[in-house]
Parts: C-alpha cells; sequence; structure tokens
C-alpha cells in the first residue's frame, strides 16, 4: 500500500535468506491484478490476452542497425500468420515502444501486459517502424485454451479432459475435449464433444464453475449434457 492507504500491489513472493519473512518482496501491480480479477469473475477463468508476435529486447547492437536511438521497447522479429498482430497490420522490424499510452521499455513487459488485458480487449500500440512513430489498434486473441484434466475434479471422471467453450460452439459450458478408451469417463458413457452445461442441477458454464461445485465434493453427479442437438443425463458415481 501507498502513504494514502491506497492499495498498489499484491504480494506473491519473497527471497529471504532464511526463508523467513526478512528479504526482498515481489508484488503483481494492483492495476494487473484488476484485469486479472475480472477476468474470473465474468468467466471463471483467466482468458489471457495474445497479440502474436515473437521478439526480444532492443540491444545496442540491433538499435544502431535500425536507426532507432533508444534501447527501450520490444523489437518485433516475426509475426504470427493470422494472429490479432497480423490482422491489425503490425510487421517483423516493428519496435512497440508504448501500449495505451504508457511506455514499455522490454518486450518482457508487453508480454506480461498484453497477457492481463485478456482476450477480447482493444489496445493502442505505439510502434516505431523506419524511424517513423505509427500507432495501430489492434484486438487481442484468446491465448491457447487451457486444457483440465478430469481426474483433478472428479474420479469418476477419470479418462476425460475437459475445456471451456468458445463462441463456435451451440452453448456454453465445459466441453469434453477428449475421453481415453476404457476409462472411468468412457464407461460412464461421456463422449468427446459433449458439453457439461449442468451438475445437480446447477448451471455450470465453464471449468471454474464445474469445480467449484465439485470441489464440495458430492457423492453422485448428475450431469447435463449438450450432445449435437439433443440433451440427455448422465450419472457419475
Amino acid at each position: 500500500m501507498n502513504l494514502n492507504g491506497e492499495l498498489i500491489g499484491i504480494n506473491t513472493a519473497i527471497l529471504g535468506p532464511n526463508g523467513g519473512n526478512v528479504g526482498i518482496g515481489f508484488a503483481i501491480p494492483s492495476n494487473m491484478m484488476k484485469n486479472l480479477t475480472d477476468q474470473i469473475i465474468e468467466f471463471g477463468e483467466v482468458k489471457r490476452g495474445m497479440l502474436g508476435v515473437q521478439g526480444g529486447e532492443v540491444t545496442s547492437e540491433l538499435a544502431e542497425a535500425l536507426g532507432y536511438n533508444s534501447s527501450k521497447g520490444a523489437f518485433v522479429s516475426q509475426v504470427i500468420p493470422d494472429s490479432a498482430a497480423d490482422k491489425a497490420g503490425l510487421e517483423a522490424g516493428d519496435i512497440i515502444v508504448s501500449v495505451n499510452g504508457k511506455k514499455i521499455s522490454t518486450f518482457s513487459e508487453l508480454r506480461a501486459k498484453v497477457a492481463t488485458l485478456g482476450a477480447g480487449k482493444t489496445v493502442k500500440l505505439g510502434i516505431v517502424r523506419d524511424g517513423k512513430e505509427k500507432s495501430y489498434d489492434v484486438t487481442l486473441s484468446e491465448a491457447a485454451k487451457t486444457i483440465t484434466k478430469a481426474d483433478k475434479l472428479h474420479e469418476g471422471l477419470t479418462g476425460a479432459e475437459f475445456a471451456n467453450t468458445d463462441s463456435s460452439d451451440p452453448v456454453e459450458g465445459v466441453k469434453v475435449k477428449s475421453v481415453e478408451e476404457g476409462s472411468p469417463a468412457a464407461q460412464y458413457e461421456l463422449q468427446q464433444g459433449d458439453i457439461i452445461i449442468g451438475v445437480n442441477r446447477a448451471r455450470v458454464k465453464n471449468v471454474g464453475e464445474l469445480r467449484k461445485i465439485l470441489e464440495k465434493k458430492p457423492g453422485v453427479l448428475a450431469l447435463n449434457i449438450q450432445r449435437g442437438d439433443r440433451t440427455i443425463y448422465l450419472v457419475v458415481r
């Protein structure tokens, strides 16, 4: 907290000589944490944003080669085809110097800001290209979805892998990405492509909501499944 009593960071780790509470503390800036908590409240998970560029830091040698008179910024060595950056018009050789009007110093700083802003957000990037300053509005795409192994949620679901649905799916819920043959999940007739939309009469829209229900360790799961154009129930013990 600062001297005005305002929250400016969330503690994450400490580096101490004996593992105690004396040493160097590390924290996540509060504005970055606000973005993350808003996503968790809305989606039940963090939907990390993806720009779609590869690159690194601006070294003195690189700056001299590009005619750039600073060592601050994020150098873009490659733009991933069909990514958010590609669609917005960014090019290899660009140096990204600001995000939403705030200057950045390194590529790692760019990566952290983009990830925590979240998928779907539109950001204004300031860049230097051939010595000239330009700005681009980029709508961030979503980083590769995290797949959750179902055995971490409930023993009866062992062998299945879950992920959140996306805009291409017919209904919002938890999508079954795969089911291992002969596994408990397969024996309960769970199938790849099923979408879990409810558990024990409670609506489920994402893996986070499903996990919250299963943390209470119910003995029997009545899974409401969307399978194709019909809705079925599977009972898992």
